[in-house]
C-alpha cells in the first residue's frame, strides 16, 4: 500500500515534468544537432519568405498605384512630349519607364530624320516594338526577384521537415534500445521534436506556396497591363510616324 501510495504521489509530478519539457523551446533545446539545424534552416527559411513577401505586398502596390496615376497623366490630352521631358528622366516604376523608353527610341530617329518614307516608317515602328518589349521583360523580370526563393521553399520545407521527422524517430528508437523503456517519458521527447520538425517545416512552406500564388497571378495582370499600355502607345505613334511621313 505504500509503494502504490507513492506511485500515486509521484505520477502527477512525472506528467508535469514531461508536459513542461514538451515546450518548444526545450523541444529545441533537447533536439539532437541534426534536428537543431534542420529547425533553424526551417526557422530561416521561414523569416525569409517572411521578409520577401511584405516587400512584394508593398512593392506590387505602389507599382498599381504609381501606374494609376500615369495613365490619368497620359490620357490628360496633354502633349506627350511636355510629359516625357517631365518624367523621362526621373521614371520610377516600370509603365514610365516604358514609355521614357518608346520615346527616347522615337526621339533618337526624329533627330536622325529616319522618319521619313514608308521604310524607314516601318524601321523605326519595329524598334519601338522591340524596344517595348525588351523594356517589358526587364521591368517584370524585377518585379519578379526572389520569387524563387518562394517557390522552393514552398516545395523543399516540407521534405527538410520530413528529414527532421524521421530523425527524431530514429533517436526515440534508439533511446528505447537502449534504456529498454517504452514509457512516455522515453518515447515521447523524441517523437515530439520529430513533429516540431514537421510543423516548422509546414510553417515555412505553406505561407511561400501561398503567396507565390498569389504574387505569380499579380504580377501576370500587370505584365499584361504593360502589354496593353504598349500596344496603345504603339498604336498612337504609328499614327503620329504616317502623318509626318504623308
Amino acid at each position: 500500500m505504500g509503494n502504490e501510495a507513492l506511485t500515486a504521489t509521484q505520477l502527477p509530478g512525472s506528467v508535469t515534468s514531461v508536459a513542461s519539457d514538451l515546450s518548444m523551446w526545450a523541444l529545441f533545446l533537447h533536439a539532437d544537432i541534426v534536428v537543431k539545424i534542420v529547425m533553424i534552416g526551417l526557422f530561416l527559411a521561414s523569416f525569409w519568405c517572411w521578409a520577401i513577401i511584405f516587400e512584394k505586398i508593398i512593392r506590387l502596390r505602389q507599382v498599381a498605384a504609381q501606374a494609376d496615376a500615369f495613365e490619368n497623366d497620359f490620357w490628360s490630352g496633354g502633349s506627350l512630349e511636355d510629359l516625357y521631358d517631365r518624367i523621362g528622366n526621373v521614371a520610377d516604376h516600370p509603365m514610365a519607364i516604358l514609355f521614357a523608353s518608346a520615346m527616347r527610341e522615337w526621339r533618337r530617329s526624329a533627330e536622325r530624320g529616319l522618319v521619313r518614307g514608308d521604310a524607314m516608317v516601318a524601321g523605326v515602328q519595329q524598334r519601338i516594338a522591340q524596344v517595348m518589349r525588351v523594356t517589358i521583360d526587364r521591368e517584370v523580370e524585377r518585379l519578379e526577384r526572389y520569387l524563387g526563393v518562394l517557390a522552393t521553399v514552398g516545395s523543399t520545407a516540407p521534405f527538410v521537415g520530413l528529414f527532421g521527422t524521421v530523425w527524431g524517430i530514429m533517436n526515440s528508437f534508439h533511446s528505447i534500445a537502449m534504456t529498454k523503456n517504452t514509457s512516455l517519458a522515453v518515447v515521447a521527447p523524441g517523437i515530439a521534436e520529430a513533429l516540431f520538425a514537421t510543423a516548422l517545416g509546414l510553417v515555412a512552406a505553406i505561407p511561400a506556396v501561398v503567396a507565390y500564388n498569389k504574387f505569380s497571378s499579380d504580377l501576370t495582370r500587370y505584365a499584361t497591363r504593360l502589354e496593353g499600355f504598349s500596344g496603345e502607345f504603339q498604336a498612337i505613334l504609328s499614327r503620329q510616324l504616317d502623318e509626318e511621313a504623308v
